[in-house]
């Protein structure tokens, strides 16, 4: 992987970190702002665990797993095709895996606050490091399909 890739994901830590601080000064936690009606709001909360609460209460579990991630992708990386694909998938799981980690370590939770319900069911609410590591790994899943993961 090049700089870029480095580069964008410092930039997507940053980015997650400023959009925490900043909904945690205006909304309070467990509160929750209506941005559209019946769809999307803004709602605080410190999640402990994993996605949908999975093992709340044990964020060592969730450092430790984070941090066995960013090892093995940083022994995979290399190994894939260096494309312009693969550079942003593996920012953008470094980012966010990083963004949420240091949540983890230095708060003890997770930030969220991005609330949607769709047609009925309450998704469960998430952060803007959530959303780029889903689309890191489908990036790389992509490139797996496409046998862009051995040079």
């Amino acid at each position: 992987m090049n700089k870029k890739t480095y580069i964008i994901a410092v930039l997507i830590l940053i980015i997650d970190q400023v959009s925490k601080t900043l909904i945690e000064t205006f909304v309070k936690l467990n509160d929750s702002v209506q941005v559209i009606k019946d769809f999307f709001y803004i709602t605080v909360v410190h999640n402990t665990g994993g996605a949908w609460s999975i093992f709340s209460n044990h964020s060592y579990l969730f450092i430790i797993a984070s941090v066995i991630a960013i090892i093995l992708l940083i022994k995979f990386m290399f190994g894939f095709k260096n494309n312009l694909r693969n550079n942003i998938a593996f920012a953008f799981l470094f980012g966010g895996i990083f963004s949420n980690l240091a949540d983890r370590i230095f708060l003890g939770y997770v930030r969220d606050f991005l609330d949607f319900k769709l047609f009925g069911y309450n998704y469960p609410i998430f952060n803007i490091a959530d959303i780029t590591i889903v689309v890191g790994v489908i990036l790389l899943i992509v490139a797996v399909i496409k046998g862009e993961d051995h040079k």
